[in-house]
């Protein structure tokens, strides 16, 4: 060792039973004059009065109002479903591997798919906890799809304790909601609230199960912010709009309700944003407005329709908003349209700026994208466009969305992740052909997206291939192609003849066996 490092050891260790000396002194020190002080406080010391914190008694019994209100419609939807294909997805879209240390082992079950039976042998059902919220004294109750998703079984138990079992009625997968129903009369509802009228910073509160254990739980935040694009979507035709609030939200809390301080449903808790996928500070819910109008129509018909327009869209903002020649950072720019869909037909191009649908501003995508998907299909719009620079006024007939069919989009979107071969097909219109440069004399279905990590990316497919041929059969449409697909028993492998950079070539696919519809 060196000498410096010899003297410094040497003075650490001559200084350091003084300082221990004196640590010990000053801790009695301030033990004994600590104990004096709270002797002091608890003798004379006392509470003080309501007039001096009205302002926090006058909140707190608003907040107990509000829960007594509205916790009795609250319940807990327990699920026994089919065991999911990928069996990645937790509910809330958090990945279920959340850090182990992070969850009591007591507690471990309520967390991701349970794929064990006895003994440890593997399992073909799983099991799942999330909320849901009473809507009418017959039994109707909003959850979420992706909370019922493949059941088999649904069970609600009431904040009374009794438990019942549930109905699937209908569910709305593009908006990720369900309507439940049980067998029971003059039951506690929540009624519902204007979601349009919230803004930032108004108190909210969520109520649901936390990781499926503390049920009927009621936790307060505030709106943090409305409005918000789905971050987590599979498909980015599906509308957002969702509110933001830091009132807790966490796995489990799925389906529950989000209320406002006259204790009116606003909103349904669908997910959260976390690194460990337990709160952060960012929940959302999707809006009331978007709830009732699903769950309306599933209590009515048992599904809903969804209007369609096929564009892809940019929000207008200060830095894009020259270019456009626009007077202010407000509409929607037409990205790209979809060939052959209601907007094509409408004369819709690229580069038009969405400014009013029926009379009424467009304030971004968003907003449009949600209120084109709660129209009914054949309805017919006015669209106000700006198009180079120069006012129009367009008329659009609305089609259907049908969550099945893919269709070309420059934004990536994903198929289905259930599908056998991984792939979104569309027919091979003269605008895609001209689109994907692919020379008349090529006829078949267009490849417009690719899964990652599906049996199509292994065979090397991408998007803007076209597959001429399934099992030597020719394909001349997209139509034709699913149902070459599904006429192959499931388990055997796929002979696909594939044009692509100009020429044809045979590639052989290995289905996904664990899903048997879809492609």
């Amino acid at each position: 060792m060196r000498a410096s490092t010899n003297s410094l050891v040497a003075r650490t260790k001559k200084f350091a039973a003084p300082a221990g000396a004196v640590a010990t002194l000053l801790l009695v020190a301030t033990f004994m004059l600590g104990h004096k002080a709270v002797h002091a406080a608890s003798s004379g010391a006392s509470p003080l009065d309501d007039n001096s914190v009205s302002s926090l008694v006058a909140l707190d019994n608003a907040v107990e109002t509000v829960a007594a209100r509205v916790t009795p419609a609250v319940v807990n939807v327990s699920v026994t479903s089919h065991a999911s294909a990928d069996n990645k997805e937790e509910e809330d879209g958090q990945d279920s591997g959340i850090p182990e240390g992070a969850i009591p082992p007591e507690f471990r079950r309520f967390f991701g798919p349970q794929g064990h039976g006895q003994g440890g042998a593997p399992s073909h059902v799983e099991h799942g906890i999330g909320s849901g919220i009473i809507i009418s004294p017959d039994g109707y109750i909003v959850t979420n799809d992706h909370v019922v998703d493949g059941a088999m079984q649904i069970r609600v138990t009431m904040n009374d304790r009794r438990v019942f079992p549930a109905k699937l009625i209908g569910v709305d997968k593009l908006n990720d909601l369900a309507v439940i129903k049980i067998n029971a009369g003059n039951l506690p509802s929540i009624a519902w609230g204007d979601s349009s009228a919230l803004h930032p910073g108004q108190t909210v509160l969520a109520f649901g199960s936390p990781f499926g254990y503390f049920q009927f739980s009621v936790t307060r935040g505030i709106v943090s912010a409305i409005n918000r694009p789905n971050p987590y979507s599979d498909d980015p035709r599906k509308p957002g709009d969702f509110i933001q609030t830091d009132a807790a939200i966490n796995p489990g809390n799925s389906g529950g309700p989000l209320v406002n301080a006259h204790g009116e449903l606003v909103g349904i808790n669908t997910f959260i944003i976390s690194g460990n996928g337990s709160f952060a500070g960012a929940g959302f819910a999707i809006p009331s407005q978007i709830v009732k109008a699903s769950a309306d129509s599933i209590i009515k018909s048992g599904t809903v329709h969804h209007g369609y327009m096929g564009i892809s869209m940019n929000d207008v903002t200060p830095e894009n908003a020259s270019f456009f020649n626009l007077p202010d950072a407000t509409g929607a720019i037409v990205s790209q349209v979809t060939p052959d869909s209601p907007a094509g037909h409408a004369g819709l191009k690229n580069g038009d700026v969405l400014r009013e649908l029926n009379g009424k501003k467009i304030v971004n995508g968003s907003a449009l994208q949600v209120a084109v998907s709660e129209m009914a299909p054949e309805n017919t719009i006015a669209l106000g466009i700006l198009r180079d620079g120069k006012p129009e006024t367009i008329s659009v007939t609305v089609g259907e969305f049908h969550g099945d069919k893919e269709v070309a989009d420059n934004s990536g979107a994903e198929p289905q992740k259930g599908g056998r071969l991984g792939v979104a097909v569309d027919d091979l219109t003269p605008q895609l052909r001209d689109q994907l440069h692919i020379p008349s004399r090529v006829s078949g279905a267009a490849i417009a997206s690719v899964r990652p990590a599906s049996p199509a990316e292994d065979a090397g497919l991408a998007p803007g291939d076209v597959i001429l041929e399934v099992n030597r059969h020719p394909v001349e449409s997209a139509d034709k192609f699913a149902n070459e697909v599904h006429s192959i028993p499931a388990g055997k492998d796929i002979l696909l003849l594939i044009w692509s950079n100009g020429g044809a070539s045979y590639r052989v696919v290995h289905p996904d066996q664990s899903a048997q519809n879809g492609m």
